[in-house]
């Protein structure tokens, strides 16, 4: 049986340098100010903090598929995979540039030894000021050729507070849950859907539970007609731990959601067990995790504002992960 290791992680800023030529000129006016610094050696440095994690993944074989939110353009992409060269991957990236007003995107890092890349959509929220779009990548597995499709995620922040954001995040869950409808419509509703993303919002969240239609209930998702989605973050949730923390509360806002398909036993491609015993994980290398009594992650942060920790930094969220098992 093959298994494929599966991380999602929200790298905190992972901006190109501040004159990028491949920066539209209206957002280098929009970035000047808070990519003051950001030079091609910091850029070097968080690159090399990122795959120091990265490279430890997997038992120290690096993720067999990675999602990624918060980077700029393919260019770091390709700088970040450079990087993990080590590890001796057929690394390639899938990466689509958004309309988001800071510039940040959505991508995925996959081993083209284990995919092939099939096509690639992009599902626009539809929100007064542009935001992440959804990100989607249609793989097949190169050993027994089975069919996955992925959806990259990154919701509206919660900087304008909670409740008072809380609508963006409705919007795109309906939005994932609309086109949950409209890849069962044109693949079957057997065809296996991953889903994972920094969701802005927690399992038991209105935009999750109500719009994406994401439950704890396998049997829900096992039997509904409607594409209901298995949450597996949700033994995470009560744990007390947490995938990134404001105020030193914990709180779980990556997640990954799973279609029917890989909730079934007899499945070709289905949700497997990791090493500790559960569905998935936070990934928290202890060269990441803060002093005290609170194991909020180490932020790497940048020049301009008030946290800038380059030789100890990361990210400020942790890293989470999964694997998918093949028959």
């Amino acid at each position: 049986m093959e298994k494929y290791h599966i991380t999602w992680w929200n790298v905190e800023n992972l901006f190109d340098v501040r004159n990028s030529p491949d920066r539209p000129a209206y957002l280098q006016s929009r970035l000047n100010r808070e990519l003051k610094g950001w030079t091609q050696q910091v850029l070097n440095k968080k690159l090399v903090q990122l795959s120091k994690i990265i490279s430890q993944l997997n038992e120290g074989k690096g993720p067999d598929l990675l999602g990624l939110c918060e980077v700029e353009n393919k260019n770091v992409l390709t700088q970040l995979v450079s990087k993990l060269s080590p590890l001796n991957r057929n690394y390639k990236v899938a990466h689509h540039s958004a309309e988001d007003l800071r510039g940040i995107d959505v991508a995925f890092i996959y081993d083209a030894d284990l995919f092939d890349l099939e096509e690639q959509f992009h599902h626009v929220i539809l929100k007064r000021s542009a935001t992440r779009d959804l990100f989607q990548v249609n793989l097949r597995t190169k050993r027994k050729s089975n069919p996955l499709i992925v959806i990259g995620n990154h919701w509206p922040a919660r900087s304008a507070g909670v409740y008072e954001s809380e609508p963006y995040r409705i919007m795109a869950g309906e939005t994932l849950s609309y086109w949950m409808e409209r890849i069962f419509e044109i693949r079957g509703n057997n065809i296996p859907v991953l889903i994972m993303g920094d969701f802005n919002d927690e399992c038991y969240n209105r935009s999750l539970q109500e719009y994406a239609l994401s439950t704890v209930s396998l049997q829900k998702v096992r039997f509904a007609r409607i594409p209901r989605l298995y949450n597996l973050m949700w033994k995470v949730t009560g744990s007390g731990t947490g995938t990134f923390y404001f105020n030193n509360f914990p709180y779980v806002l990556d997640q990954f959601l799973v279609s029917r398909q890989l909730i079934f036993k007899n499945s070709p491609l289905r949700m497997g067990i990791l090493p500790n015993g559960e569905h998935a994980k936070v990934e928290k290398f202890p060269e990441k995790v803060s002093g005290g009594a609170y194991p909020s992650p180490i932020r790497f942060g940048r020049p301009a504002s008030s946290v800038y920790n380059p030789e100890t930094g990361f990210s400020d969220h942790y890293p989470v992960s999964m694997v998918i098992e093949e028959k």
